[in-house]
């Protein structure tokens, strides 16, 4: 009988990029990489939020770095991967969490401002964080990519199109990427969060969040940001080599319910 290998969930030596990482899920996967052994570049368009995050990861005597990062510029996102990648030695998991929302009618005047942004941020960023570290990911020994889409990608919330187009094309390009990269051992894959207890969705009425959690998820409540992180760490894992191409709704069964 074939011996059961080691595997391991441990990061030790690797380093890693977590973009938005200065709150939410994204702050929530920066620490849990980092407690996994990773060095971690927290990146976030506030260089000041993103140093209070590296604070508390050092205060647990673990790792981590902060950048200053506007991911819609594309020369910015290519000096952070040199930059990190030098200071840490290595780097084989990319996180691309950052990401905007906003509701818009498809005939407001500033849609097509709206439009430009969101595929910016959310689509574009993505393909150009993941183009420049390839050169790093292909030298790496365990390399992880996972891109966070949404449910939004999956379905749809009127008001919301532009936002839903990105996210759409955050799931495309992971199976599209998970195919092309496979062959040099990089996995890539998507974890698409539902209603999740976060910066973008703190304006909204916590009676109108129960309301909504009871008629859309089976679980009946917001998840909390950790709940998206521990999926995403889970991916970054050596041990999840022969998983890729994966699109994982994190949604309390939002998905899954029809009534």
């Amino acid at each position: 009988m074939r011996p059961i290998p080691q595997v391991t969930a441990r990061l030790d030596g690797a380093g890693a990029i977590v973009t938005g990482a200065a709150s939410g899920m994204g702050r929530a996967t920066a620490i849990l990489l980092a407690r996994a052994g990773a060095a971690v570049a927290v990146t976030d368009v506030s260089q000041d939020a993103a140093q209070a995050v590296v604070d508390e990861i050092a205060g647990e005597g673990l790792r981590a770095q902060a950048w200053s990062l506007d991911v819609g510029d594309a020369a910015a996102i290519a000096r952070v991967v040199e930059e990190s990648a030098a200071a840490f030695g290595d780097l084989s998991v990319i996180v691309n969490n950052a990401g905007i929302s906003a509701n818009l009618p498809v005939d407001d005047a500033g849609y097509d401002a709206q439009w430009d942004r969101h595929i910016s941020v959310l689509l574009t960023a993505h393909q150009r964080l993941i183009r420049a570290a390839l050169p790093h990911l292909r030298r790496a020994a365990h390399p992880r990519i996972v891109n966070i889409a949404s449910t939004e990608g999956l379905g749809a919330t009127s008001g919301f199109s532009a936002y839903s187009a990105a996210k759409a094309g955050v799931i495309g390009l992971t199976r599209s990427l998970a195919v092309e990269l496979g062959k040099s051992g990089i996995t890539v894959n998507c974890i698409c969060p539902g209603p999740i207890e976060t910066g973008m969705t703190q304006g909204i009425p916590d009676e109108a969040k129960q309301v909504y959690a009871a008629r859309r998820t089976a679980l009946r409540r917001y998840g909390l940001p950790e709940e998206v992180a521990f999926m995403t760490a889970s991916l970054c894992a050596p041990a999840a080599g022969f998983v890729t191409g994966a699109i994982i709704p994190v949604d309390g069964g939002l998905v899954a319910r029809n009534a």
